[in-house]
């Protein structure tokens, strides 16, 4: 295994040695082969009546991930009509994202993306574990809050709210989230 010249955010953490990065999956296009053998997302048309955006995925445990995670959110709220949402939802994402990278290195993280009650709800689920030393556990989530403040100047320029908890139980981890008003 390699560690990666990204240092960890967490102490606990920072003393594991991180895997080698993923790499994409599906072979890059080629001027020979034709977009239409490539998967194409789904994404509902604008304007669509039903119960509103709806977007969760899985994203591997590496910093290219942020980009990943602002391409499909700005997709999404295109797609659903939100275009007035996409520049404070994707510098969202890609904060959470990168900071949650940091703060578990090599472990999947999840991504939520809703638009309910007026409002675009943000939320990055990551593995981190629960430390026991209670001085550890201050430190890390200390190290978590400091590095989200570019997060904290948006949503607050947005009139939103942002937060940090630990997973409820039984699910194990950390809940980042960000609520972005009309």
């Amino acid at each position: 295994m390699h560690s990666s010249p990204i240092a960890a955010l967490c102490p606990a953490a920072a003393e594991t040695r991180m895997p080698v990065p993923f790499t994409h999956p599906y072979p890059h296009p080629t001027p020979q082969s034709s977009p239409q053998s490539y998967p194409r997302p789904y994404l509902r048309p604008k304007g669509h009546s039903g119960r509103g955006l709806g977007l969760s995925f899985t994203l591997p445990g590496d910093v290219r991930s942020a980009f990943i995670g602002r391409t499909a959110v700005a997709a999404a709220l295109e797609a659903h009509g939100l275009a007035p949402y996409v520049w404070p939802a994707t510098h969202a994402v890609d904060e959470l994202v990168a900071v949650t990278v940091r703060m578990s290195p090599g472990k999947e993280l999840y991504v939520s993306l809703r638009q309910r009650d007026d409002a675009v709800r943000l939320l990055v689920w990551d593995q981190h574990p629960q430390h026991t030393a209670p001085d550890l556990a201050t430190l890390c989530e200390t190290r978590r809050r400091r590095a989200l403040w570019l997060l904290a100047a948006v949503v607050d320029d947005w009139g939103g709210e942002w937060g940090v908890s630990e997973a409820s139980a039984p699910q194990r981890g950390i809940k980042s989230w960000a609520m972005l008003p009309r």
